[in-house]
């Protein structure tokens, strides 16, 4: 069945902005090496996530089946201990959702998920990843910032995917594609008192997916 995909704007060159999850579809466009798709904040989830203590936020990698990705960000919750109730339902089931629009565009099976609990400066420096394509979302705290860069010096003009916004990705890895220049990194938030939790899906180790 075909897709039908979002109206896609330009910001800045070359990324697409979306609306809707059928946007991401964009980034298998020869000329598109990153995708942000702009989400409403959904406020019950947002209160609940920013009022949880650092310790009680999930924190783990796993590879899982897409029907079991819930399952194993409940598994996390669990380890993490963090709090049963509407807002832990609500982050369950987000994970889930965005691990099976990630899956339909890059044609996988499985995935790993991985959810960091940041409070440092990590991966402060901007970069392009050894992959074949990415799935970042920032659940709390700042976002992932991202420009264009050449002759390996930082971007000139920087910007900065909204907390709950989504966005996709080419790394290195990415089948048949020149280098585009565009990088990102962590925001630097250590000493701030800032903690992020940051949603990453990636291919399985040795899964290639569809590519281009």
């Amino acid at each position: 069945m075909a897709v039908t995909e979002s109206p896609i704007q330009k910001a800045p060159p070359d990324v697409a902005r979306v609306h809707q999850a059928d946007g991401l579809h964009a980034i298998r466009r020869p000329e598109c090496p990153g995708v942000v798709w702009e989400r409403p904040v959904n406020p019950v989830l947002q209160q609940w996530v920013d009022r949880l203590p650092p310790e009680s936020l999930p924190g783990g990698r796993r590879v899982a089946a897409i029907p079991e990705v819930a399952a194993v960000v409940t598994e996390l919750c669990a380890e993490a201990g963090t709090p049963e109730g509407i807002g832990r339902d609500l982050l369950i089931d987000d994970v889930g959702e965005l691990a099976e629009q990630f899956a339909a565009v890059m044609g996988l099976g499985q995935i790993q998920v991985r959810l960091d609990v940041i409070n440092t400066n990590a991966c402060r420096k901007f970069h392009i990843d050894a992959i074949t394509a990415r799935l970042i979302c920032t659940y709390r705290g700042s976002g992932t910032e991202y420009g264009f860069a050449v002759n390996g010096i930082d971007p000139d003009s920087i910007q900065s995917v909204p907390t709950s916004s989504v966005i996709v990705l080419r790394g290195t890895r990415w089948p048949e594609q020149p280098c585009t220049g565009l990088k990102h990194r962590s925001p630097p938030i250590e000493g701030t008192g800032e903690t992020r939790l940051v949603l990453v899906l990636d291919l399985p180790p040795g899964n290639i997916g569809a590519g281009s």
